[in-house]
């Protein structure tokens, strides 16, 4: 497990076959559901082909969605991180919980560190974010990490709101 920074009370590391029970969790979760959508991933098979996904897309871009653990008790508590997706010409930045972990402070702590280190590290000037109309918490945090409405785009058959 490569980790690729660390907050006052958070891991940010790459995911590992060890992450397949988490990462069934997290994708099953009513949010994820609803805001995401459903990627098929409800065995620890599919779970292990999502994560090889995720990593492989570090391996093209040195950056990717990462696990987000609690220093203290190592606990997986979601992933957040950049993605580079062809319909978009910026990365955006993404993240998800489960449950039980929001409104601690830790998506917010999580992806505000995500944002320092794509300006510091992978010196990326700007930065992008897309969510549904309705997913209003992801909103709120995408405002309070000072990115703004930008637009409304269409990708995959939904219209988005775009933030940068």
């Amino acid at each position: 497990m490569k980790i690729i920074f660390e907050t006052e009370r958070l891991i940010i590391r790459q995911f590992s076959t060890q992450d397949a029970h988490f990462m069934m969790r997290l994708l099953n979760t009513e949010g994820w559901l609803q805001f995401i959508g459903d990627r098929g991933v409800h065995s620890t098979d599919a779970a292990l082909q999502y994560i090889n996904k995720l990593n492989n897309f570090y391996s093209e871009n040195g950056f990717g969605f990462w696990a987000v653990e609690i220093k203290s008790t190592k606990n997986c508590i979601g992933l957040c991180g950049l993605l580079k997706r062809d319909e978009l010409e910026l990365a955006d930045i993404g993240f998800a919980f489960l449950p039980n972990y929001c409104g601690n402070g830790y998506a917010f702590e999580a992806a505000n560190a995500t944002l320092n280190y794509a300006k510091t590290e992978l010196l990326m000037p700007s930065i992008c974010a897309i969510t549904l109309a309705n997913n209003f918490n992801s909103i709120n945090l995408i405002k309070k990490l000072g990115l703004h409405f930008h637009k409304v785009i269409s990708m995959d058959n939904e219209e988005l709101n775009y933030y940068c």
